[in-house]
């Protein structure tokens, strides 16, 4: 679970946008359900194909809407945001040590 704050902003992009990112991988979080459905009514605020965020071709740039660092202690309710952090970082180790 990782707060989100967006009021009335969504992800929208035309068909063939939407088409060439999922070919791409460039979808890197949905919204979903508790059961990991990424459902239309788990889309909190309608975002296209329940997009929550996404990346450039290349991978070294990340837009999102959800707030993990919001969720990233005990005490703020949530460790939840701890995982993405942890998975960009442990992406550049390695890529650093790839090439």
């Amino acid at each position: 679970k990782i707060p989100i704050n967006h009021y009335d902003g969504n992800y929208f992009i035309d068909p063939a946008g939407l088409k060439r990112i999922e070919k791409n991988g460039q979808v890197v979080l949905r919204y979903v359900d508790k059961s990991g459905r990424a459902l239309p009514e788990a889309a909190p605020n309608g975002a296209l194909a329940n997009i929550a965020g996404i990346c450039n071709e290349k991978g070294n740039v990340f837009g999102l809407m959800p707030h993990p660092e919001r969720a990233v202690e005990t005490l703020l309710g949530s460790t939840d945001g701890q995982k993405i952090f942890r998975s960009i970082a442990e992406a550049k180790i390695k890529l650093s040590s790839a090439g």
